[in-house]
C-alpha cells in the first residue's frame, strides 16, 4: 500500500464532550483504531482540523518506522489525500511521498 491508500482509509472518529473544569467543557475527538491521541477545544470544526493533522503526522510517522497502522476498512476511492493535506496546511508533511509504498517510506 501506498502512503496515499493509508491515508484514505476511514477510520472510526470518537467524539464527545469532556469536561476540564467544573462546569468547563470542551469537545474532545480521537481516532482509537489509530493511536493513542486526542485533539481538543471549544469549536469543534477547529478540534477536527487538528485531529485530522494528527491523524496525517501519526500514519506518516508510523510507516516511516516500519510500523504500519492498522487497515480496518478498504481505502476510499474518492478520497484526496493531497488536497486535504493542503487545506490543512500540512502540504509539506507528504509532499513527493504520496505514492511511495510503507517498505520505501521505512527505508527513507
Amino acid at each position: 500500500m501506498k502512503l496515499r491508500d493509508y491515508l484514505s482509509i476511514p477510520y472510526i472518529i470518537q467524539a464527545q464532550p469532556y469536561e476540564v473544569r467544573e462546569g468547563e467543557w470542551v469537545r474532545r475527538l480521537a481516532y482509537p483504531e489509530l493511536g493513542d491521541f486526542v485533539a481538543e477545544g471549544q469549536d469543534v470544526e477547529q478540534v477536527y482540523l487538528e485531529i485530522e493533522r494528527l491523524r496525517y503526522a501519526e500514519i506518516v510517522k508510523r510507516l516511516k518506522a516500519g510500523d504500519p497502522p492498522p487497515v480496518p476498512r478498504a481505502p476510499l476511492e474518492t478520497a484526496d489525500p493531497a488536497w486535504w493535506a493542503a487545506f490543512l496546511g500540512i502540504s509539506d508533511l507528504v509532499d513527493g511521498l504520496l505514492d511511495k509504498d510503507a517498505t520505501e517510506l521505512a527505508s527513507a
